[in-house]
């Protein structure tokens, strides 16, 4: 049997821009998103804080080290700037993988610059 786990998030971080003519996704500095072993066009949900909403679209890499979280196309009609997300990516897992299971955790601050890992 395979079980949806959570694969790894980051947490409360802040959109920065909001591009409604692009063909979608979402931009995500690579720094950010690599730390979180987020992959470009990995599937993600995107958790607004600000207004309920959930929704999922595809991880783009942004430039490294520069705090962007840019919600792109129908996504950027989700957020608005300044609205705090949670972004969040899932994995299949055997039972046997289970064991030693620990989704990986970025805490960002307010400019999203890492916090902390876990």
């Amino acid at each position: 049997m395979r079980f949806e786990m959570l694969y790894s998030k980051i947490h409360r971080a802040q959109v920065t821009d909001a591009n409604l003519n692009y063909v979608g996704s979402i931009t995500i500095d690579k720094t950010l998103a690599q730390s979180a072993g987020l992959l470009e066009g990995m599937k993600v949900e995107i958790l607004n804080v600000n207004n309920g909403e959930r929704f999922s679209t595809y991880v783009i890499l942004g430039a490294p080290d520069s705090g962007e979280i840019c919600l792109n196309g129908a996504a950027a009609r989700k957020a608005q700037i300044g609205d705090i997300v949670i972004i969040v990516a899932y994995a299949s897992y055997e039972q046997s993988e289970l064991r030693d299971y620990a989704p990986k955790v970025v805490m960002v601050d307010a400019c999203n610059k890492i916090l902390s890992i876990k």
